[in-house]
């Protein structure tokens, strides 16, 4: 029997910035896929719906299913957490509602035939399930470290040739090239994973490719050693950029150090901008995000940057920093640890308006041929108006 999926993001907390509030929470990528189409693969069909914050109703991005309120759902059905990155597939689902967890945590529910779901079920039986439980954005950089190798090994298949000129190092069956253009003198390093290029791929020379490495459709990387991350489509990359995951449509085309890392859609780099991703002291990185405090466990954290934030060259950011969506980051050379959504500059309290942001928009999108509709206009100033209040 066909179960339809449903994603059901959290509540907005400091945890989830900077993405709370500008995009469903399940588009954003653990290892290689998003979080919704790592339950669309465990479930066996597409999500039906996105249960998230009512302002993003009628999130625009292309393959997106509906943005709505949560509402009952009427089974068969499955209601899987925008906080869990499921791994493998199911397997049968339980004729009574079922609770879906992991270690313990529900990450999600099984609705049978003839019942409906509005809430947590009291008493209903336990099904375990494999993947990982995302406290926070920042738990997107562990997810990469447990996801990302499998993922690829999954998606390696039928592949061009890899370029005389190029340099492997290790097994070069462990390396798939979908039409992409490679310039003489790229190194392909296997040792540690594999390197899985999508159509579109433009690598020039000078580039090191150390798996486990995704990079999505017509990314440009233009030189610096890349390494265990999984770049989405559109992206340009260039520097050292080492356990970083890039939802898409991202700019980074100058030297400087990006890690363990978290990069929305339409960020852009200025040249020389560089993460720190480890303390001085090697201790665990702690976030600050508009005042309250959040210890992560991780030893290595770099930044996380929220949509459309934009950094000025030389810009450095502190391990554990926090980037709001919007926000165009130029005062001094050594940025806040937490920059609020649609700030002018960081250290100041001043921010962009809407009119404003909207402009640059309109002036970016069309640079990697997104068109700007009425329907994300509308989107991106609902979402202005929610994250500034």
């Amino acid at each position: 029997m066909t179960h339809a999926l449903y994603l059901l993001d959290p509540d907005p907390s400091p945890a989830w910035m900077p993405f709370a509030g500008i995009r469903p929470l399940c588009e954003l990528r653990a290892g290689a896929h998003l979080v919704r189409e790592r339950w669309e693969m465990f479930v066996g069909t597409e999500a039906s719906a996105i249960f998230a914050l009512p302002h993003l109703a009628g999130f625009p991005e292309p393959g997106v299913p509906p943005v709505e309120a949560r509402q009952p759902v009427t089974g068969p059905a499955v209601i899987g957490s925008s906080t869990f990155a499921p791994r493998g597939l199911a397997g049968p689902f339980p004729d009574a509602p079922a609770r879906l967890t992991h270690e313990g945590i529900t990450v999600g529910w099984s609705v049978p035939a003839g019942t409906t779901w509005s809430g947590p079920v009291a008493n209903a039986h336990a099904m375990q399930v494999e993947g990982v439980v995302l406290r926070g954005v920042h738990d997107l950089v562990s997810a990469l470290e447990q996801l990302l190798r499998d993922d690829l090994v999954r998606l390696l298949g039928d592949s061009d040739a890899v370029p005389r000129g190029s340099v492997v190092l290790g097994d070069p069956t462990w390396i798939t090239v979908r039409e992409a253009a490679i310039e003489p003198g790229v190194v392909f390093d296997t040792r540690n994973g594999p390197v899985v290029l999508e159509s579109g791929v433009e690598v020039r020379a000078g580039t090191r490719l150390e798996g486990p490495l995704w990079v999505g459709a017509n990314t440009r990387l233009m030189g610096g050693a890349i390494r265990h991350s999984a770049i989405g489509p559109w992206c340009v990359v260039h520097g050292e950029v080492a356990t970083t995951a890039f939802l898409g449509y991202a700019n980074k085309s100058h030297h400087g150090f990006l890690g363990h890392s978290v990069l929305g859609r339409w960020v852009n780099f200025g040249a020389g901008t560089t993460t720190s991703n480890l303390k001085s002291t090697y201790g665990s990185v702690r976030l600050q995000v508009a005042g309250t405090k959040l210890e992560t466990g991780h030893q290595f954290l770099g930044s996380l940057f929220g949509d459309h934030a934009k950094t000025a060259i030389g810009m450095l950011f502190d391990a554990g920093s926090v980037i709001g969506a919007g926000a165009s980051v130029f005062d001094g050379i050594r940025a806040p640890k937490y920059v609020a959504p649609f700030a002018w500059g960081g250290a100041s309290s001043e921010r962009m308006t809407s009119q404003g942001f909207l402009a640059t928009v309109e002036r970016v999108l069309p640079r990697r041929h997104v068109d700007v509709t009425d329907a994300m206009r509308a989107y991106l100033q609902r979402a202005y108006d929610w994250l500034i209040t």
